[in-house]
């Protein structure tokens, strides 16, 4: 992998185009609704379909650094936020009496060296639950307990690939270590835990005003990391075919375990249902002669109404219809959106006319649109990065997920390097522009599976407490 820093600056130049929404996918018209009952039945068929090797792939890169935000602005001063951590510090699973025994601000010995040093440690090994028995769970380790409930393969083993920062792999280590035993005697299950990191070659050049290259004081150009559309890499490494994509923070206590993992089933039974739907209209494109029209009529019924493609006029519509065909499968769980920052669900036209279900950021809505804000506004669901994915094409093969990434859809945005403003380039988002060209579902899965952490006050919420 070479960069190519040409094309990065001159991609800082020209920009990013908006993106063209036909409407907000919503329930009936883009996004699937999945009752409990047929949730159940969803999730029973990938106990029969034939799969080759199971995955949980958690992007779980970089300190926790935002985790803490408010917390690091209260050692400065004194705020709302670090009040409300100090009167509850005790209901904290990180809460150890020794170490917060009132000789030291409660704030300090969260974040610092003194204490935990939890404001730079990766949000993966922080404590996040504590059990009735004294055990305490790291958000690594529930991920460890949900895997062996939904993702273990037929022969007992659990597949896990967690993509780290170099300088964290020890503490990931040394929590698997910890913890590897007791599970799998109590679960009965084997663990097969990969670390990987992100490619630095993926890392984009940073620019200033005038988009040149942005240097360091050494006069080096400064290169970041870009964004977790980077780990598209990491996935394509992957082998196994079914593959479940949940992020670090999105974890609750075991006793909600019933429910998250009643979808997280459902959505693969989605998913490979899905799988097997297409691959039968490949084989019987293979098979079929120059008088195909029935089939074609099929398969163009199926998009439209099924995952929102709708193909232009005018085009050789067996070719296009088979190229939309051999791609990868994924099912992406939505919930009710309840003002929860990040992106939703919408149906965009292409670059080749046709219309798709794209998972949008706000960055990339035109805000002179008045259409485009219009279908903001009505968006009724938020990605909450539930994902599970069919990685094999119809002959068994892996794909190879970069020839479906949409270099168009990246980011640009506004960083500081020691005090000064620069421009930094984003890739793809991993489950945005970097899954643009994949054959995309959307169910509605229920709020109560989606428990994130994105700052330590969520641990008092009730999905975290016992």
């Amino acid at each position: 992998m070479k960069r190519d820093i040409d094309s990065q600056i001159e991609r800082f130049r020209k920009g990013f185009p908006w993106l063209r929404i036909v409407s907000a996918a919503t329930p009936g018209n883009g996004i699937k609704l999945l009752p409990e009952s047929e949730a159940a039945s969803a999730a029973t068929y990938p106990d029969k379909a034939a799969v080759s090797g199971r995955c949980k792939f958690v992007p779980a890169s970089g300190a926790a650094t935002r985790m803490f935000k408010d917390i690091f602005a209260g050692l400065e001063k004194p705020n709302a936020q670090v009040a409300t951590l100090s009167e509850n510090i005790g209901k904290f699973a990180f809460y150890d009496p020794e170490i917060f025994d009132g000789s030291c601000p409660v704030a300090e010995m969260v974040l610092t060296d003194r204490g935990l040093g939890y404001g730079s440690k990766p949000k993966g090994v922080i404590k996040f639950h504590r059990y009735p028995d004294g055990e305490c769970r790291t958000a690594f380790a529930e991920h460890l307990v949900e895997g062996q409930d939904y993702m273990r393969d037929a022969d007992g083993s659990v597949r896990l690939v967690v993509t780290i920062s170099p300088e964290h792999r020890e503490l990931f280590e040394n929590e698997l270590n910890s913890v590897r035993e007791l599970y799998e005697k109590r679960y009965g299950v084997r663990y097969d835990v990969t670390f990987t990191c992100q490619d630095p070659q993926t890392d984009t050049i940073a620019v200033d005003a005038d988009n040149r290259p942005f240097l360091k004081d050494d006069g080096e150009p400064l290169f970041r990391p870009a964004g977790h559309g980077a780990l598209i890499h990491n996935l394509n490494a992957v082998d196994s075919e079914l593959v479940s994509i949940k992020n670090i923070d999105n974890v609750t206590t075991e006793k909600n375990l019933p429910m998250t993992s009643l979808y997280k089933k459902a959505l693969m039974g989605e998913c490979l249902k899905l799988r097997d739907r297409i691959f039968s209209y490949l084989n019987r494109l293979d098979v079929a002669g120059d008088d195909c029209d029935a089939l074609c009529d099929e398969i163009e019924k199926f998009f439209a109404d099924e995952l929102c493609v709708r193909i232009p006029d005018g085009c050789d519509r067996r070719k296009i219809l088979r190229a939309k065909l051999d791609r990868p499968v994924r099912v992406c769980g939505m919930v009710r959106n309840q003002g929860e920052p990040g992106g939703g669900p919408f149906i965009v036209y292409g670059s080749d006319g046709c219309t798709s279900l794209q998972i949008l950021e706000g960055a990339q809505i035109n805000p002179d649109d008045p259409s485009a804000v219009q279908a903001l506004k009505s968006s009724t669901h938020f990605n909450p990065v539930d994902i599970v994915c069919c990685l094999h094409d119809y002959k068994g093969r892996k794909f190879d997920l970069l020839r479906f990434v949409d270099s168009e859809t990246g980011f640009i945005s506004s960083k500081s390097y020691q005090g000064r403003g620069l421009k930094a380039l984003e890739l793809p988002g991993l489950w945005n522009g970097a899954m643009s060209d994949w054959n995309t579902l959307f169910v509605e899965v229920p709020v109560e599976t989606f428990n994130p952490v994105k700052v330590v006050l969520d641990l008092l919420r009730p999905a975290h407490q016992l």
